[in-house]
């Protein structure tokens, strides 16, 4: 299987690449497309429909190929994969339905390949992330009774360049922002390996979530929890728009990490804020009754910890991989700036495979040690290789 990663500003820049680079010896049946809200996503698909192509695509907060790091562009990777190996699924959903429509992708999913792995990416700015995955393993029927094992899921939200208003997810003929869409591969044919990994350090005290309902947090040990962050960030939301629910990005930097019985953490970003009632909206749920701490802006050993546990998913250090997908969120590229760049170039160089992704409002995939979560200002790795 061989990949082609290819960048543009415009649709036009796209289509003189594909021009010379789809030939009698190169028929690309998939590509993986991320670009900027500004672009014509439209009439990129209507490009890639008369070449006959496949489309796994969505909306971004920036875009990268191969270390390359680009904004309000296009970028493409392109796979000759054989058809028969995938199937792309697209389903509408809402806030209220979120799970039980991922749960029907997830029986989509298992009925496609009796060893099925899915790459997914979803759109919306008030999906809980965590119904995305917990209704998906409901349908997926995890462990997998054929293998016993857990059907892999990875992915990402949706970005719309931190405007926080329109993220889209698409594919040939669809194209909508509250919507879930799945690249389902077949195991047996496509190795299907990933992670997802963070390196944010926790600091301060444990506390406890008092008041929660799904990914909304009202108190942190009783007291009003937009309190709580504003007084450890030492600073206050925007006040001056009229408006009740805000837009909070300074707490992309500064977000909870929600401690797990198995002793893992997942991070949750408060993406806005509810100024009459106090409240915090997370990306994903925050249970009453769990222990949380705030955490601090990372230093450059958590890029360090990426690509040591990226480095941990292969079987030996020799292999290689036909096609890398990073989605990665953008809290890191706020974080850490420039050097975001090498976090990216030294994951790829583990697999010295053409790279794709893009810079994400959440996270799909499986930690070292943890399950299949929804996450929050971390890196989700995946390799794949085409099977002998």
């Amino acid at each position: 299987m061989k990949a082609v990663t290819i960048k543009g500003k415009s649709t036009q820049d796209i289509s003189s690449q594909l021009n010379e680079i789809i030939s009698d010896n190169y028929r690309p049946t998939l590509a993986f497309v991320f670009l900027s809200v500004e672009q014509d996503v439209e009439a990129v698909t209507h490009l890639l429909n008369t070449w006959n192509i496949q489309v796994f695509g969505a909306t971004t907060a920036g875009e990268f190929i191969d270390g390359d790091i680009e904004s309000k562009s296009i970028v493409l990777m392109l796979l000759d994969m054989n058809p028969t190996y995938f199937k792309i699924e697209f389903i509408e959903t809402t806030q209220k339905t979120t799970a039980e429509d991922a749960k029907q992708l997830g029986v989509i999913g298992k009925d496609a390949f009796t060893n099925p792995s899915l790459i997914i990416a979803s759109g919306g700015i008030f999906i809980d992330g965590d119904q995305v995955i917990e209704g998906l393993m409901e349908g997926l029927g995890n462990p997998n009774e054929a293998f016993k094992r857990e059907i892999s899921v990875f992915g990402g939200m949706a970005g719309d360049d931190l405007l926080a208003q329109n993220p889209l997810v698409f594919t040939n003929e669809k194209s909508k922002d509250n919507a879930l869409l799945a690249l389902i591969l077949n195991e047996d044919k496509i190795d299907v390996r990933g992670i997802a990994s963070c390196g944010w350090k926790a600091v301060g005290t444990e506390k406890t979530v008092t008041k929660s309902e799904g990914n909304i947090v009202y108190t942190i040990d009783d007291k009003p929890a937009l309190d709580m962050l504003t007084k450890f960030l030492g600073v206050d939301v925007v006040e001056d728009d009229g408006e009740d629910i805000v837009a909070f990005l300074n707490s992309w930097y500064y977000p909870l990490q929600v401690e797990r019985d198995n002793g893992d953490s997942v991070i949750r970003a408060t993406r806005f804020a509810n100024r009459k009632n106090r409240s915090l909206i997370c990306t994903g749920s925050v249970p009453q009754g769990a222990k949380v701490k705030f955490s601090l802006p990372p230093e450059f050993e958590a890029i360090e910890t990426v690509v040591l546990e990226c480095e941990s998913i292969k079987d030996n250090p020799e292999q290689e991989a036909d096609a890398l997908l990073m989605f990665s969120c953008v809290s890191r590229h706020l974080s850490f700036g420039a050097l975001i760049k090498e976090e990216i170039e030294q994951v790829q160089d583990l697999w010295n495979a053409p790279m794709a992704g893009f810079f994400t409002y959440g996270e799909y995939g499986k930690s070292k040690i943890g399950k299949h979560e929804f996450h929050n200002n971390a890196c989700c790795i995946v390799a794949l290789k085409e099977k002998q």
